[in-house]
């Protein structure tokens, strides 16, 4: 069983791997000779493209070009087996491939890198928070999506950020006492808005926890006009000071329709492509992070995501061997708390 502080060194030396294995600068004849070579590979193979919305602009500009689809973690697997398509490249993090692979266990999942993990999944292992559950029995246990397949077969419920809010809320409405993993910061700001009695897992993002709201004022008076975009894994003085708080896809949709011309953005700025494409007349600036240049952690953009590129997507393609495997019985037990968001959603 591993204490926090040896979490916390695990997701550090990883960030570093991570950090010394990001993908090489490509000039543009090679960016144009990498595109027609997957496009020509996706269609040979008779597979689909699926990105999520912070990883690079050419990754997601691809998926488009392709046939392909950006978005979330859950919807990028709920396209993916609504899509004809054998076989799914996902370009984002572990944990996505695996949710991928829960809901079309029939597809051969593959992955541009499957070192590419998640602060939240590092942060909440399946062991301890097996242990801390058991620990408290007479609670629902609500995971994020961000959670690795075992951690979800754990799991009563699994949620997204945009539907957290109003499942925990209609489990407080039953009286029911809540187990919250892994991001603290999103538990945090479910519990304030629902009164719910909850237990948090202690674990955050390592972009969104960067976030300062003394960076964020400082900037605010320096754009006055700006509107303030925070998803909710941001701390809670970061998240007071928003205009809209919401997950990607909600504040991508917040960007297009507020009155506000410019927005400082606190996400990862991958997400600035669909901000850009949503609104185009508007600018969009990164909110600041705990430090600048050398000195900041993340700097608004998660280092795993950026192990996605165009040259490991080719050699998915070409090798297939960064597959994702998922043993079956656990794609049965995670299913069943995954399909009881789905069927929540859809009530």
């Amino acid at each position: 069983m591993l204490t926090k502080p040896e979490l916390d060194d695990r997701i550090l030396v990883q960030e570093h791997f991570a950090q010394e294995h990001l993908p090489s600068a490509l000039s543009p004849e090679q960016i144009e000779d990498y595109t027609q070579r997957i496009k020509a590979l996706l269609e040979e193979k008779d597979a689909c493209l699926v990105a999520h919305y912070y990883t690079d602009p050419l990754v997601q500009e691809l998926a488009e070009k392709t046939g392909g689809f950006v978005a979330d973690s859950l919807e990028m697997a709920r396209f993916g087996a609504r899509h004809k398509a054998k076989t799914l490249i996902v370009a984002g993090v572990r944990f996505m491939g695996e949710t991928a692979k829960i809901l079309s266990p029939e597809k051969r999942i593959l992955m541009p890198t499957l070192e590419a993990t998640c602060s939240l999944d590092l942060g909440c292992p399946v062991d301890e928070f097996s242990a801390f559950c058991d620990a408290h029995p007479d609670h629902e246990v609500v995971v994020y999506a961000n959670t690795s397949a075992a951690v979800k077969a754990r799991a009563d419920w699994v949620v997204t950020s945009s539907i957290g809010l109003q499942v925990v809320e209609h489990l407080a409405d039953q009286g029911k006492k809540i187990i919250w993993a892994p991001d603290k910061h999103l538990g945090a700001y479910i519990k304030k808005n629902t009164d719910a009695d909850m237990l948090l897992w202690d674990a955050a993002c390592i972009v969104h926890d960067e976030f300062k709201a003394k960076g964020l004022r400082d900037l605010k008076a320096v754009y006055p006009e700006a509107g303030i975009l925070v998803h909710p894994e941001s701390p809670e003085s970061v998240i007071d000071m928003a205009d809209a708080v919401g997950s990607t896809t909600q504040l991508i949709k917040a960007a297009q329709e507020l009155p506000h011309p410019m927005f400082i953005v606190a996400t990862d700025r991958g997400i600035f492509y669909k901000m850009q494409q949503a609104a185009p007349e508007k600018t969009f600036i990164e909110a600041p992070t705990g430090g600048s240049g050398a000195t900041c952690r993340s700097c608004a953009h998660c280092p795993w995501m950026a192990m996605n590129g165009l040259e490991n997507i080719l050699q998915a393609l070409q090798e297939g061997k960064d597959e994702v495997l998922v043993d079956e019985a656990l794609i049965e037990k995670a299913k069943i708390p995954l399909q009881r968001m789905l069927d929540f959603q859809a009530s």
